[in-house]
C-alpha cells in the first residue's frame, strides 16, 4: 500500500475559526482523516503546509509513520518548528494512523497498547459565547449543565488580553466565577482559563482571590515560553497549574517537567504533532506525577476522534475539552457523530478513528475569512 494524494477541507462552521481537514488517499482505496489546528487568521498558510509536506508523503507506505514526521522535522523543517509545520504535521500524522487503523481492522487505540478505560471525560468549552456580564455567565452556565456537563472551562477576563490588568479588570474577573459557581453549585468542576495573558503578579494575586470557589485549575496564567516564570507562580498558589496548548512536540515539553511548573497539561493532538507524538508527551510526564488533559479546540470530528484514542491510552489521562458550540456543524459533516452522555464519551469501536467525514456535507460549508479582529492600544477606550 502506497499513498497516492492529499486533498484538504476548510470548512466554516461560523463561529470561533475555520476547521481544517486533510485527506490522505492510497492506492488501494484505503483513505485517512486528519485535523490542523487552526486560527482565524492563520488556516490558508496552515493549509500551504499541508500540501508541502503531501509531496514527501505520495509514494510512502502508510505504516512508515514515525519515520515521516521525524524526516519532517529533521529535512522539511530543518529543526525550525512553527505553528504552521506542527498543526499541518499533526493532520497528516492523524491521517495515516487512520488508514492503518482501517488496513488492519484495528480502532487506533488497539494499535498503542489498548485502552485505559471505556469512555472519556470531557469538559464543555464554547458555551459562554456572548457573555459580557457575571449575570450572563451564570445563566449560561446553568444550560450548559441542563445539557449533562458536570465541567465547565471559561475565560473570565475582559478583553484585549495584556499582561497587566486594572484592579476593575480583576474585581470582573473575580465575580464573573463567583457568579458561576453560586448558579451551578459545589459539585461542577470550574476550569479557569487566562490565555497565557498575564505577568506574574497579577496572576498570583487573582488566583489567591479565586481560591474560595474551588477551580478545578488554573490554566496558563503566564506566557508559556517564560517556564520559569510559570513554575514562580506555581510556587506561590494552591491552585493546580496547567500549561501546554501553545507548546509543540516533546522537546517543548521537556522544561515543564524539569523545572516543575504544571500539575496538568493540555497538548492538543492537531498541533503537537499528532496521535504518537500526544501519546509520547504523556509518557515523558507520568513519572513526574503531571497528568494530562488534551486540549481540544478543533471541531467535534477528527481532532476529537483523535483526542479520544489516545485519551483511552495513557494511564494519566485527566479530562479533555469538548467545545459544545460547534456540536451542530460538527454532526452534520460527520457519519454517525460522537454524543456526550452525562459529561463523557463512550470509545468508538469502529477501526481506523471510529469517525467519518461526508464530503458532500463539507462542501455546504465552505471557508470563509472571518472579520479582522480590531487591534487596540493599551488603554484604549472603546471598540
Amino acid at each position: 500500500m502506497r499513498v497516492t494524494g492529499v486533498k484538504t477541507f476548510l470548512v466554516h462552521p461560523g463561529t470561533g475559526k475555520n476547521w481544517l481537514f486533510a485527506k490522505v488517499e492510497t492506492d488501494e482505496g484505503v483513505y485517512g482523516w486528519g485535523e490542523a489546528y487552526t486560527q482565524a487568521d492563520r488556516d490558508k498558510t496552515i493549509e500551504v503546509h499541508i500540501h508541502a509536506m503531501g509531496r514527501y508523503l505520495v509514494g510512502r507506505s502508510p505504516f512508515h509513520i514515525k519515520h515521516f514526521t521525524q524526516v519532517m522535522f529533521m529535512d522539511f523543517a530543518t529543526r525550525r518548528g512553527s505553528l504552521e509545520f506542527y498543526c499541518a504535521l499533526s493532520a497528516l500524522e492523524q491521517a495515516l494512523w487512520d488508514i492503518v487503523g482501517k488496513a488492519t481492522g484495528q480502532p487506533v487505540y488497539n494499535l498503542l497498547g489498548g485502552p485505559c478505560r471505556e469512555r472519556v471525560r470531557v469538559y464543555a468549552n464554547g458555551w459562554y459565547e456572548g457573555a459580557r456580564t457575571p449575570q450572563d455567565f451564570a445563566r449560561l452556565a446553568v444550560a450548559t449543565v441542563q445539557k449533562g456537563f458536570a465541567a465547565l472551562k471559561f475565560d473570565p477576563f475582559p478583553p484585549p488580553w495584556r499582561p497587566y490588568i486594572s484592579r476593575q479588570e480583576e474585581d470582573e474577573a473575580v465575580e464573573t466565577v463567583r457568579a458561576v459557581r453560586e448558579a451551578v453549585g459545589p459539585q461542577v468542576d470550574l476550569l479557569i482559563e487566562v490565555h497565557r495573558r498575564l505577568a506574574p503578579m497579577h496572576a498570583v494575586r487573582v488566583a489567591r482571590r479565586l481560591e474560595e470557589f474551588k477551580p478545578f485549575w488554573y490554566e496558563e496564567p503566564v506566557d508559556s515560553e517564560n517556564l520559569d516564570a510559570l513554575a514562580e507562580v506555581r510556587r506561590q498558589i494552591s491552585l493546580p497549574v496547567v500549561t501546554g496548548e501553545a507548546l509543540y512536540s516533546k522537546w517543548e515539553f521537556r522544561q515543564v517537567f524539569e523545572k516543575r511548573c504544571a500539575d496538568i497539561i493540555n497538548p492538543d493532538v492537531c498541533n503537537c504533532g499528532g496521535i504518537l507524538e500526544l501519546k509520547e508527551i504523556a509518557g515523558m510526564a507520568e513519572p513526574h506525577f503531571v497528568v494530562v488533559s488534551p486540549h481540544n479546540y478543533n471541531s467535534t470530528t477528527i481532532g476529537l476522534a483523535a483526542t479520544l484514542q489516545v485519551s483511552a491510552t495513557i494511564p494519566n489521562f485527566l479530562i479533555t475539552e469538548y467545545f459544545v458550540n460547534f456540536t451542530e456543524v460538527g454532526d452534520a459533516i460527520s457519519r454517525e457523530p460522537f454524543k456526550v452522555e452525562n459529561g463523557y464519551i463512550r470509545l468508538p469501536d469502529k477501526p481506523g478513528l471510529g469517525l467519518e467525514l461526508d464530503e458532500e456535507s463539507l462542501a455546504r460549508y465552505p471557508y470563509k475569512p472571518f472579520p479582522a479582529r480590531p487591534i487596540r492600544l493599551y488603554h484604549q477606550e472603546g471598540p
